[in-house]
C-alpha cells in the first residue's frame, strides 16, 4: 500500500470519510488497545489481556462473539461514546525513523484507504494550509497511540510482578441456548487484587499502573452488556 509523509502540499485535497461500516475494515471482533485507552474505554468495552506466541503481551477489547462479528457497529453507526485509538486514525499511522537515525516521528498517509477521499468527508487541510481540526484530533489519537505502546511492556512486567494476571475462557449461554466460549484469555485477578499488600500497591502506583488494573477489572462488568448486544442482534 503506498504510505507517504503526510503534507500539505501532495496530500492538499484529501478528504477522509467518517462514516463507518464494514467496507472501511469496521467488521471486527476485537481490538487492539493500549493503556492510554483504558480509562474511555472501561466505560463500553470488556478490555482483556492475550499472550501472543513469542510470549508478548497486548491488550484487547471485545467487539463481538462470532468471527467479523462487531455488535458495536450498526450499519454505519458506530453505537458507543468511544472509540479505539487504532479505529480511529483509519488511514493514518507513525513513521518512525530507521534506528540509530535522528527525526522524529512523523504522521503517514495510506492514500489507497478506502477512507481516502478527494470530493467527500472531513478535510484535512485548512485553505491557508494549516491543520483542520480533524487532523488535529489525528494526531492526537497518534501521540496517545505511541505512548501507550511504549507503556505496554512496563505496564505488563508490573502486572506480573505482582502476581495479578490470570488466564480466563468466557463461557456465554445466550437464550436461544447457543454457547460460545471466548478462550485464551487474561485478566487482573479481583482476589489477588484486593489483597495485595502496601508495599505492591505503593509499586503499582509508583509507575502509574494502579489505575489500568482498575480500569480492567471495571470493564468486566460490561461482559453482560455485551451479550445484550448479541441478543438483540439476534432478536
Amino acid at each position: 500500500m503506498p504510505r507517504a509523509v503526510l503534507n500539505n502540499i501532495d496530500h492538499a485535497d484529501l478528504r477522509i470519510r467518517l462514516d463507518r461500516g464494514a467496507a472501511f475494515g469496521d467488521a471486527v471482533n476485537q481490538m487492539t488497545v493500549f493503556p492510554t485507552e483504558f480509562e474511555a474505554l472501561q466505560r463500553d468495552y470488556v478490555l482483556i489481556f492475550r499472550r501472543d506466541d513469542d510470549g508478548s503481551w497486548r491488550s484487547t477489547v471485545l467487539l463481538g462473539l462470532d468471527a467479523d462479528e462487531n455488535l458495536y457497529l450498526d450499519g454505519d453507526r458506530w453505537n458507543a461514546d468511544q472509540l479505539p485509538a487504532l479505529m480511529e486514525i483509519g488511514p493514518f499511522s507513525i513513521g518512525l525513523p530507521p534506528a540509530g537515525a535522528q527525526g522524529e516521528p512523523m504522521i503517514h498517509i495510506d492514500t489507497d484507504h478506502p477512507r481516502v477521499s478527494t470530493s467527500e468527508g472531513a478535510p484535512l487541510f485548512l485553505e491557508q494550509g494549516g491543520s483542520a481540526p480533524y487532523l488535529d484530533r489525528v494526531a492526537a489519537t497518534l501521540q496517545a497511540i505511541y505512548v501507550g505502546d511504549q507503556l505496554s511492556a512496563p505496564m505488563f512486567a508490573a502486572f506480573e510482578a505482582a502476581g495479578l494476571l490470570e488466564p480466563v475462557t468466557f463461557d456465554i449461554e445466550l437464550t436461544s441456548g447457543r454457547r460460545y466460549k471466548v478462550p485464551d484469555c487474561w485478566v487482573i485477578d479481583g482476589g489477588r487484587f484486593a489483597a495485595l499488600g502496601p508495599e505492591a500497591l505503593a509499586a503499582l502506583h509508583a509507575q502509574d499502573f494502579l489505575r489500568c488494573a482498575v480500569w480492567q477489572l471495571s470493564s468486566l462488568g460490561n461482559l453482560p452488556r455485551l451479550i445484550a448486544r448479541k441478543e438483540r442482534r439476534e432478536g
